[in-house]
């Protein structure tokens, strides 16, 4: 858990003089009289009409269907207890600032000052129509099981208790991969929680959905064991989980012989001797908040067989909240969902469960310090970093809501997964359009990985199949692959190409050596160099049993290109091969060219990278405005160098009159359009998003350094004008950014 002071907290929230989290930003342009006419009088008068007529263009013409309203009235902050509705205002403001983040959720939160749960009901019952759902938070039992059910059946809009459901949803996706790995079933196993608070009677229940039985969960609160019969501390939710007399009455007869705990309680209360006395493999998830029923290194030291989760980040499988409510309310909203019902919820902790499974992207990897995470008893229960939880979630409580008839609005499920990605920024909205172009392929065209050894590669190959992008070979040893794959604990039986002892081989060798026997290589020296990876990769293409090829991970980019143009050389319409980069700064999308493959182009040839580097931003559906960069304005500095741009910018307009061209022009000039009105407004090009940067040496030096200390994110580079797919990696690659080369290779295949 992060280490911060008391101070460090007050300074957060009143940092820079803006005091609190949150704040409202217009959607709509602010700047003219027109503007201001159409968001207030007289123009918003037509859409007060269409609705009054249909009360549901509330979602077409208004913000309805992506707020949410987090109301409170603080008697049940975490940790805290009863602190009063105005002191619960910064949790809820936290609690608005996690729904943005997670799944681009509005939300107003709304603190009452009231412990009269049907005052409670009136007020957030006449507010409801600002809002697509209400979230209750942090209202105290049993008041809060009768606010929700009421509101329930008053609304047409989902109301959820996420104290109580939150928990519920995601412990029982981790119950669930941790009963898997220990070989246990929900219908055997013995249940105790300890609490009987809102959100332990919500955990009981979802368990008993997942398939434990009723009879085997025993509640256990402050006056000992919850059971027929029992008079004192009694209400009818407890009486719904209580169990036949069996004579326990303390959580240490309890406990005794249990397979799983559930501690929705106070810190400490679970001991090591308890632990003991557990059946074989127990499961402990002890929840409560700051400090768990029972620390991890206790349990373990008591039974090395446990199984352990908690609900802090410092500790392996924790139960966090945040895996659930931003997402189940995503789903529920965009399909505009009456309820949350139990399916729903269901779905949402199926999803959990699901994606524990998969792969974990280096990138949660890193923000998690860089060990190891995969399936086991360690991880259970996704990482709250993971960004895949919005497009595993999400979906399922959707589809679940359409299913179930929770849903007003039916949506392309395929479409909506797209939305999703779209909402976590452009760089991810580019992500899914290459993977989305070569997923349909269906998966049939075949990309041969020259380090096919590596783990990276391996774990990308894995997620590349799964996913339907293409059918992944890895050229290696089989033996060395195979014993990765064992390490890497993946169900994974890949394609595998032995670069040492393959059929085709004499083949290969006269193939290669028709290509390369007048640059000196004789036909022994083909037969040993079509046994490099790169140059082997290369030839699988020419030789038709790969359709791609893709390497450069562990290789300089010299060692990768070289072979490539030496074997493919360019493609029929192109003179040049270039390189380019999508670069993604605050949503804008631009092409940096070519930082990559020409170090000092002529202007013949920054014509030609200009014109690939056009014509692929077409193909991922971008206008081209292309502008060549220098150091001078249209001729404001006169050189040499200057002089070389201004003649490829003649070049282009006169060989494609189709592109908008300009140049030479500064860096500042071909972003800023504001400098083009005012000093430059002949110029064809304002606010250009292709750059043709005048060396090698000047795009590699502006990509890298945007990326570094701009913090655009950088895809590529991406290999234009070449005979053939081939496209390289940069060292030291993730798998995602594997994974995404590999799908742009699809897509260039697919294109020839």
């Amino acid at each position: 858990m992060a280490k911060f002071t008391r101070e460090d907290a007050l300074e957060y929230h009143r940092l820079k003089g803006k005091p609190g989290k949150v704040a409202i930003v217009p959607t709509k342009p602010m700047d003219t009289q027109l503007d201001l006419s159409l968001a207030y009088s007289p123009g918003v008068a037509e859409p007060v009409l269409e609705i009054e007529k249909n009360p549901d263009d509330a979602y077409e013409y208004t913000s309805k269907g992506n707020l949410v309203g987090v109301v409170s009235n603080g008697t049940a902050i975490l940790g805290l207890g009863n602190r009063g509705a105005l002191a619960s205002k910064p949790v809820m403001e936290g609690k608005g600032v996690l729904f943005k983040k997670f799944a681009d959720i509005d939300v107003f939160d709304i603190e009452l000052n009231s412990h009269d749960p049907d005052e409670i009901i009136k007020v957030v019952a006449a507010i409801s129509p600002t809002f697509g759902g209400i979230n209750l938070e942090d209202i105290k039992a049993p008041e809060c099981f009768y606010i929700e059910e009421e509101l329930k059946k008053m609304l047409d809009i989902p109301v959820f208790h996420d104290d109580q459901h939150g928990t519920a949803i995601i412990s029982s996706a981790g119950l669930a991969n941790a009963l898997e790995i220990v070989g246990k079933k929900h219908s055997e196993i013995r249940l105790v929680i300890s609490g009987a608070g809102a959100s332990a009677i919500s955990c009981a229940e979802l368990a008993i959905r997942w398939g434990v039985k009723r009879e085997n969960i025993m509640l256990v609160d402050t006056k000992g064991v919850v059971y027929k019969g029992r008079k004192e501390g009694m209400n009818k939710y407890k009486e719904m989980l209580a169990g036949a007399d069996k004579g326990h009455r303390t959580l240490a007869d309890a406990v005794q012989g249990a397979d799983v705990f559930y501690g929705l309680s106070v810190a400490n209360v679970l001991t090591p001797e308890m632990v003991k006395t557990m059946a074989a493999d127990p499961i402990i998830f002890a929840m409560a908040n700051p400090d768990p029923e029972i620390k991890p290194e206790l349990a373990k030291e008591a039974r090395k067989d446990v199984i352990i989760a908690t609900g802090r980040s410092d500790y392996a499988n924790q139960v966090n909240n945040v895996l659930g409510f931003p997402f189940i309310f995503r789903g529920a909203l965009d399909v505009r969902a009456r309820q949350i019902n139990e399916e729903m919820k269901f779905a949402a902790s199926q999803a959990l469960a699901a994606l524990a499974k998969e792969d974990v992207p280096d990138s949660v990897i890193r923000a998690y310090g860089g060990g190891p995470i995969k399936f086991g008893r360690e991880y259970i229960i996704p990482k709250p970093l993971d960004p895949r939880v919005l497009l595993w979630e999400a979906p399922a409580v959707a589809e679940m809501g359409m299913k179930t008839g929770a849903a007003r609005k039916k949506i392309d499920m395929d479409e909506y997964r797209e939305q999703l990605a779209f909402r976590q920024g452009t760089g991810e909205r580019i992500r899914y359009f290459f993977r989305n172009k070569a997923q349909s392929s269906g998966g049939k065209k075949r990309v041969a990985f020259a380090e096919g050894e590596e783990g990276k590669i391996i774990r990308a190959a894995y997620q590349i199949q799964e996913e339907g992008v293409a059918t992944p070979i890895l050229i290696g040893r089989p033996d060395v692959i195979r014993a990765q794959i064992q390490n890497l604990g993946i169900a994974y039986q890949p394609e595998i190409f032995n670069h040492q002892d393959f059929a085709r081989h004499e083949e290969y060798a006269r193939a290669y050596f028709e290509l390369r026997g007048r640059k000196g290589v004789t036909l022994a020296v083909a037969r040993k160099r079509v046994r490099q990876a790169n140059i082997l990769g290369s030839l699988m293409v020419k030789m038709g049993d790969a359709d791609a090829f893709v390497s450069g991970l562990t290789y300089d980019y010299p060692d990768v290109i070289r072979p490539a143009l030496r074997i493919h050389h360019t493609a029929a319409e192109a003179k040049r091969a270039a390189g380019v980069y999508i670069m993604i700064v605050d949503d804008k999308v631009y092409l940096f060219t070519d930082a990559t493959v020409n170090i000092d182009p002529t202007a013949e040839d920054l014509a030609e990278i200009a014109c690939l580097a056009a014509d692929y931003a077409k193909k991922l559906e971008l206008d081209p405005r292309v502008a060549f960069l220098s150091f001078s304005n249209f001729g404001s500095t006169p050189h040499p160098l200057s002089d070389k741009v201004r003649r490829a910018v003649e070049l282009v307009k006169q060989r494609r009159p189709d592109l908008r061209v300009d140049g030479e022009m500064q860096a500042d000039t071909a972003v800023g359009s504001e400098i083009v009105e005012e000093r430059y407004p002949f110029s064809a090009v304002k606010d250009a998003n292709v750059l043709v940067f005048p060396s090698l040496e000047s795009a590699n030096i502006a990509y890298k350094l945007l990326a570094r200390l701009g913090n655009a994110k950088a895809i590529g580079p991406i290999l234009l004008g070449l005979g053939a797919p081939v496209h390289v990696l940069q060292t030291g690659d993730d798998v995602n950014a594997i994974v995404q080369v590999a799908a742009v290779a699809v897509m260039d295949a697919m294109g020839r």
